[in-house]
């Protein structure tokens, strides 16, 4: 079994049979993770057997995966594909692999693909739970499909269309990749809201304007909020035209969120809907799958400019090491793509 407190950042299996083995990221305790080793088991026949290229790091589920909050009533909806474990520890979690199918129907061998799958180097996944990744989109981009996926969900729950005014406030990756979607639209007047200044660069690289919060626009017909915090809520609120409509995309965890329904809130008809990756938006229900949801998210990865929201690479073995920089609150930069040897 895993050493308790394991300083150097790995977990030693003493009684693992010789041969091919695999090695994962284990999240073990509060503000603690290792690397555990397992042997890699003979394949069902239903299976592919996956090498990973890339990982990504989901920063705000994750930082709460991290520090062991994760609400009781949530583990069974938190609960991913692939997980192994139970919240709040030990678990193994993660959903943002990249890998190269090595074992499978003689179709997809060789086929890189994506998968809803935790940080591990070889993994073994049902045919259903994995996506080819486009040719245009280059494996290493290919780990912001589940984010993207979630701010095409968002869209589709705003209601988004040509020529709206739309505010997103907070500027980390999948309000980012909003953003990115948004800007697309036809005539679409897209500004980006955020604290840090560094994000204007990303904003107006991808098609946006930028704002800070006390400049941020109002009568806006659609509003997403991606911030997790009580202010960048509030901001989202004052944004909001008359009967505009205010998504919130935040994911709090444990966290009591203060929001303010007074001023104009109920005079101006302001709607205030959650929006949240699991189901796919009622509005496209009934025609698509999540299969057909994610395939289409990895095919909008295809923008390079998209490459600016990957601002850290860490190598794989040096995991555990880095997630208390990656995951500390108010850590700088977007997105960290886990290089495999």
């Amino acid at each position: 079994m895993p050493r308790d407190g394991e300083t150097s950042g790995r977990d030693a299996v003493t009684d693992a049979p010789t041969g091919a083995t695999a090695r994962a990221l284990w999240y073990v305790g509060r503000g603690r993770a290792v690397l555990r080793e397992r042997a890699i088991a003979t394949k069902k026949p239903d299976r592919l057997r996956i090498r990973t290229l890339w990982s990504g790091i989901s920063r705000g589920t994750e930082r709460l995966v991290y520090d062991g909050r994760v609400p009781a009533s949530e583990y069974d909806r938190m609960r991913a594909p692939l997980q192994e474990g139970t919240f709040p520890f030990p678990v193994k979690y993660g959903y943002n692999a990249v890998g190269v199918v090595e074992d499978g129907p003689a179709g997809l061998v060789g086929r890189t693909v994506f998968a809803l799958a935790p940080h591990e180097t070889v993994f073994d996944a049902p045919e259903a739970f994995v996506q080819p990744v486009p040719d245009h989109v280059p494996a290493r981009r290919a780990v912001l499909a589940a984010n993207m996926e979630t701010a095409l969900n968002a869209l589709w729950d705003g209601g988004a269309g040509p020529g709206d005014r739309i505010v997103v406030v907070g500027a980390g990756v999948v309000g980012c990749l909003v953003a990115a979607l948004a800007a697309r639209l036809p005539g679409a007047e897209v500004t980006l809201v955020d604290v840090d200044l560094s994000r204007r660069a990303v904003a107006e690289a991808l098609g946006c304007r930028f704002a800070k919060p006390l400049d941020s626009p109002g009568d806006a017909d659609l509003v997403v909020h991606t911030s997790a915090t009580s202010a960048g809520l509030g901001c989202a609120l004052a944004c909001a035209g008359d009967e505009g409509r205010v998504v919130e995309l935040s994911w709090y965890g444990e966290a009591t969120t203060e929001v303010s329904l007074g001023a104009r809130f109920h005079s101006a008809r302001l709607s205030l809907v959650s929006s949240q990756v699991g189901r796919v938006a009622p509005s496209r229900r009934g025609r698509w799958s999540h299969a057909r949801r994610l395939a289409k998210a990895l095919d909008l990865l295809g923008d390079e400019r998209l490459d600016a929201l990957i601002t850290d690479e860490v190598a794989f073995d040096d995991l555990p090491q880095a997630l208390p920089r990656l995951l500390a609150p108010g850590a700088p930069g977007l997105a960290t793509a886990i290089r495999y040897s």
